[in-house]
């Protein structure tokens, strides 16, 4: 059951919605999560899923899940299968029916037609080694490819026939025509759609050009009519590239340009103010009179610089007014360019925002925002290499309970509420977001020791002899299955004449501040009677086979007055337990960033080479008899052992099996 409470608050995405909400900007929110369907979901993916699912949740609005299925080749319907059922069984629900960026594809096709007669996009036959020449570096410009200044006519017809398949695979692309000499590579020239003959799980062989995922994602966004576009960091300096094609494929194309360059010379002058926080703006002045040499140091060459700036930025909102494009906003932008002093107004934010609710109201689009991507300490998620754990056979499946994945995670016996508290105690900034796995394991635990009902297990068995208990005899209590919540009932707790405890609980030579059995010593039966060692039974080679212990019959259940023993331990009869199967699993890599660690050559180690070989143990244990009888999926704390569940794919009642979910504590440090 969702409740608002359950998702990280006061962040700063939050604050972005509310402020949209409450000026009028949206009367509702509309966000999507949008994987590729070309592997499972990890870690990161909840995150995130919370994240997008949560707003629209708390805000009541909506949000989509949309699969953005734009690299056939690596896509299939079992990945999108299991992507939705993971987003439901963490709890959520998509506004209407799932959606895919192939639907699109129509759409997308005709604004790229629409780019090429605008003089925006063109057919290079530039090699994929060619173009990373031409590209340039980050410190040196890119050059232009002696393809860019083709024909409309010409470029239309060459994209109409790599649509009609008449050119071979990666012969051809279609690229954006934008600044070959941007200081963002991804501004340089683009590729948006390239040829590429492969089956596409939903459209089939209807088409062999693909379009590119910065292409797509942006424009699926507006088809959406998503407010809020959520991404990861990586995607910050993609951000130019989704406002450039919404803002080309409008019909209002040539004006939101316009605005867009005033905008980012705004961002230029805060930036070379030292302003980087885009929150602020502490330069008191206004910042379109040019400042006297008094205002800043007399060495600081970025004076005329600043200068230069705002006399284009004035110029040009001039001009826009000249040319009654934004009459409906001719205060606004006299203010804007007023040469006066406004000591008290943050100006060049305040022409920022200005300037952005006119784009707004001109062509109304998705606005993009980056928060961090999730880094959990001793595991991966990058999906490729999830992937090599697969195919390499390191794990059973992207279902293995020691994997990331939202499935794998599901089947050790993480539970959605669990997985959901994690996300929230991770939280959401642009912040590096590195969290060590004992967050995510202290989440489930917190969750499951309230949810999950108690049951007896014994894992490694040492037999006792209740001595002077009746051979043949059974006796029963019933033991609450939660000290803390009678509705999860009762069970019936048998005792017979033979019993298993834990050899762990048994010392010959006990240490220090040891309270469980020793040799003439007492100890409590969970649930049962106070037993006194009476005799160790040794085989030939000095080892302990069992135990020959008595019963103190007034204690069943009871603590008879004066009667003080310390020590409580967990037992099963032998008689009656059930035989079950126990894989104890740990953590899957001995390191903490297990592909980021370097040789003495400086390269980078193979990330297998740190996978723990004790990450699971597989053992025959015994537990008390309702264990026969679980389902599958059932998650129980075994008492002072752990929070177990019943596999989802292995368990029967004929051969119950049990994977461990987390230990009661943390035991990883003392390792």
């Amino acid at each position: 059951m969702l409740n608002k409470d359950q998702f990280a608050d006061n962040h700063f995405i939050r604050t972005i919605i509310e402020e949209d909400l409450k000026s009028g900007k949206h009367t509702a929110i509309q966000t999507r999560f949008p994987p590729e369907p070309n592997g499972y979901l990890h870690i990161g993916h909840a995150k995130s899923i919370c994240l997008n699912f949560g707003l629209a949740y708390i805000y009541d609005g909506l949000c989509n899940l949309r699969f953005d299925d734009t690299n056939p080749e690596k896509e299939n319907d079992e990945y999108v299968n299991a992507i939705k059922e993971d987003v439901e069984w963490l709890g959520f629900h998509w506004a209407g029916e799932p959606r895919f960026a192939s639907n699109y594809f129509d759409q997308l096709y005709d604004y790229a037609v629409g780019l090429i007669k605008d003089g925006k996009a063109y057919v290079d036959d530039l090699t994929p080694e060619e173009m990373r020449e031409y590209r340039g570096t980050l410190t040196e410009a890119g050059k232009n490819s002696p393809y860019r200044d083709r024909t409309e006519e010409e470029n239309l017809d060459l994209f109409t026939r790599m649509k009609n398949g008449e050119f071979p695979d990666g012969s051809k692309t279609l690229r954006l025509k934008i600044d070959m000499a941007s200081g963002n590579i991804n501004m340089r020239d683009p590729v948006i759609y390239r040829i590429r003959r492969a089956h596409h799980h939903n459209t089939g062989d209807k088409w062999c050009i693909y379009p590119m995922y910065d292409y797509t994602h942006c424009i699926s966004d507006a088809i959406e009519g998503i407010t809020h576009s959520l991404c990861t960091l990586e995607f910050e300096a993609h951000r130019p590239l989704y406002d450039w094609v919404l803002n080309n494929i409008s019909k209002n194309a040539n004006l939101l340009n316009r605005i867009d360059i005033i905008i980012n010379d705004l961002y230029k002058i805060k930036k070379l103010t030292n302003q980087d926080n885009e929150m602020s703006y502490s330069y008191n002045a206004h910042p379109f009179v040019k400042p006297s040499e008094q205002e800043f140091d007399k060495s600081n060459k970025r004076v005329d610089e600043i200068w230069k700036l705002e006399e284009g930025v004035i110029k040009s909102i001039k001009d826009l007014s000249r040319e009654n494009l934004l009459h409906s906003w001719k205060e606004e932008l006299e203010a804007i360019t007023a040469p006066y002093q406004l000591s008290s107004v943050p100006v060049v934010d305040f022409s920022i925002q200005i300037l952005k609710e006119i784009v707004d109201v001109i062509d109304p689009r998705p606005r993009q925002y980056e928060f961090s991507r999730l880094e959990l300490l001793y595991s991966i998620t990058s999906k490729r290499k999830l992937n090599q754990l697969v195919l390499d056979g390191h794990v059973a499946g992207w279902d293995d309970p020691r994997m990331p994945t939202i499935s794998g995670m599901r089947r050790r016996g993480y539970t959605p509420e669990g997985l959901r508290l994690f996300a929230k105690r991770a939280g959401i900034s642009k912040s590096e977001n590195i969290v060590d796995m004992s967050v995510l394991e202290g989440a489930i635990r917190e969750e499951l020791e309230n949810s999950a009902p108690r049951l007896m297990a014994v894992l490694n068995p040492l037999k006792v002899t209740l001595t002077n208990f009746e051979a043949g005899k059974t006796q029963s209590r019933r033991a609450a299955f939660h000290p803390n919540h009678e509705e999860m009932g009762d069970r019936e707790v048998p005792v017979s004449q033979t019993i298993y405890i834990e050899a762990d609980d048994f010392a010959e030579n006990p240490p220090k501040g040891f309270k469980r059995l020793i040799p003439g010593g007492e100890v409590r039966l969970r649930h049962g009677y106070v037993i006194k060692c009476d005799e160790v039974v040794k085989d030939e080679a000095g080892n302990v086979v069992e135990l020959k212990c008595s019963i103190d019959h007034d204690t069943l259940g009871k603590n008879p007055e004066g009667r003080k023993v310390k020590g409580v331990i967990h037992w099963v009869s032998a008689e009656h337990a059930a035989e079950i199967k126990v894989r104890l699993y740990d953590r899957l890599f001995t390191v903490e960033r297990p592909d980021a660690v370097r040789g003495e050559d400086g390269n980078y180690l193979p990330f297998t080479d740190f996978l723990n070989p004790e990450s699971i143990k597989e053992i025959t244990a015994y537990a008390e008899p309702v264990a026969k009888d679980l389902p599958v999926e059932s998650r129980w704390q075994f008492e002072r052992i752990g929070y177990f569940v019943t596999d989802r794919k292995d368990h029967s009642k004929d051969t119950p099996v049990f994977n461990r979910t987390v230990t009661l504590k943390d035991s990883w440090q003392a390792k």
